[in-house]
């Protein structure tokens, strides 16, 4: 759901680069380096090199790319630009039509639809040689794949957690190195914001443009619920924990007054309060802050990020990209592009990992995401090296860090988008109207979201 209403400018928050440090092994250079080292001349394209209005990532993308030749100077990279990497108006087609890169980017909510129809190459027997791998999250890297063949491998990776106001928190009388891990705790210090008087909103949430069926997913993930069945057939939103979400919105609407009257908000809509320092509270993963540094005239050191509440132990909303092969690409062509993809995305110190650089270029650091790894030693390398080159307060962010542990990344239900706009009706009537039947409203949207997913089988 973000990449496509952020851009990919939001998600590229590492820096890109040079140092040659192997990832997860200790050893001097991946096997894989040495199984490649005798092959002839291989020449692969790969997509998502940052575009020309990007300068400072498109400055580290080539520099990688010549270093990345030096080391392998069998093999070429033609790199392919394009913002966003994917166009849903010809991305399709060009899976379709076999036209995608030999190593192609893809979002996370894609890879299971492109295995099905066989759009990607079976990587299973080359991706051993990546020492990597055995280092990857197990949900991470599930994502690509199917029984027990893989198909690509990750870049990015995020969960959604609860962005707060630590400088509203401190005004407020709340502890911000202690933020809430309840509802209950969130809506005590909702209302403590809202009653530092007019304009200030002590939790936002939204309610139009898909997002705020997006919003509920998410809560109702963190609560320990599903959107739909485990075959995908059948909703399963209307629960407990699905009317637990609404009743706790309506309550905090209604009843405490700590959600503002202004409704029917969307993305920018919540971005711009958080910016504005009105907002105390909205849930969002880690780069909604650098989005409202960025864009919206906010600043880092005034907020901070824990996981959503309740979440510990269950599961967060979480989503991705990462790349996959042309089914048409050569075993030459496969090996080359794991090696491109283990030097550039997998490596702590080097390729996206390259923090050193990015502080160098004046971009932030300091970011919990990607967390590809978990706690396993490249993991611990990039949490040391990301405090090591810190542009942002890292401490802001420990409470989300803190219970990722515990959290099992759940990605977006299958008809997402559709799903969202139909539970859209559903939180936007909870947000403005006091008299909303909770029943009625899951029931009605259980009936619409039942026919859209049989559509989809």
């Amino acid at each position: 759901m973000r990449t496509t209403r952020r851009g990919l400018s939001l998600l590229l928050v590492a820096g890109l680069g040079l140092v040659a440090a192997s990832c997860g092994s200790g050893d001097d250079e991946p096997s894989a380096q040495a199984s490649a080292s005798s092959d002839g001349p291989v020449t692969i394209t790969v997509g998502c090199q940052p575009p020309k209005s990007n300068p400072k990532e498109r400055e580290g993308w080539d520099a990688d790319v010549a270093a990345f030749q030096q080391q392998h100077p069998n093999i070429t990279i033609q790199s392919r630009d394009a913002f966003p990497c994917i166009n849903p108006d010809t991305f399709q087609a060009k899976l379709a039509g076999g036209s995608q890169e030999d190593v192609f980017y893809v979002y996370y909510t894609d890879v299971q639809k492109i295995i099905k129809a066989k759009q990607a190459a079976d990587i299973s027997q080359y991706v051993g040689d990546v020492k990597a791998v055995n280092d990857l999250r197990p949900d991470v890297m599930g994502v690509f794949k199917d029984g027990d063949k893989t198909y690509g491998l990750p870049r990015n990776n995020y969960n959604m957690g609860l962005v707060y106001n630590r400088k509203l928190f401190t005004q407020a009388g709340l502890n911000p190195d202690s933020p809430p891990k309840t509802w209950g705790e969130v809506q005590e210090a909702a209302k403590k914001i809202a009653g530092l008087g007019a304009g200030y909103v002590g939790f936002g949430e939204y309610s139009a443009g898909n997002t705020g069926g997006w919003h509920f997913a998410a809560s109702l993930y963190a609560r320990g619920g599903s959107m739909v069945s485990d075959d995908g057939k059948t909703a399963a939103f209307n629960s407990a924990e699905g009317k637990a979400v609404l009743e706790n919105l309506k309550q905090m609407r209604w009843n405490d007054n700590s959600m503002g009257s202004k409704q029917l908000l969307q993305w920018e809509d919540l971005m711009r309060m958080m910016g504005s320092g009105k907002l105390g509270m909205m849930i969002g993963a880690p780069d909604v802050v650098q989005g409202v540094n960025n864009d919206f005239q906010g600043k880092f050191e005034d907020y901070g990020v824990t996981a959503v509440p309740e979440s510990e132990g269950k599961a967060s909303l979480s989503g991705g990209d990462g790349y996959m092969f042309n089914p048409k690409a050569t075993p030459e062509k496969i090996k080359a592009g794991l090696l491109w993809l283990n030097f550039h995305e997998l490596t702590p110190g080097q390729g996206q990992f390259n923090y050193a650089r990015a502080k160098e270029q004046g971009r932030p650091v300091g970011l919990p995401i990607p967390d590809l790894y978990g706690d396993s030693g490249p993991g611990k390398q990039i949490v040391d090296l990301r405090k090591q080159y810190a542009t942002v307060p890292v401490d802001h962010f420990s409470p989300y860090v803190a219970a990722q542990s515990t959290i099992t990344n759940k990605l977006e239900p299958p008809k997402a988008q559709e799903l969202y706009a139909v539970l859209d009706v559903a939180m936007s009537a909870v947000l403005t109207r006091k008299d909303a039947d909770i029943d009625k409203l899951l029931s009605d949207a259980e009936g619409k979201a039942n026919k859209i997913l049989a559509k989809n089988t």
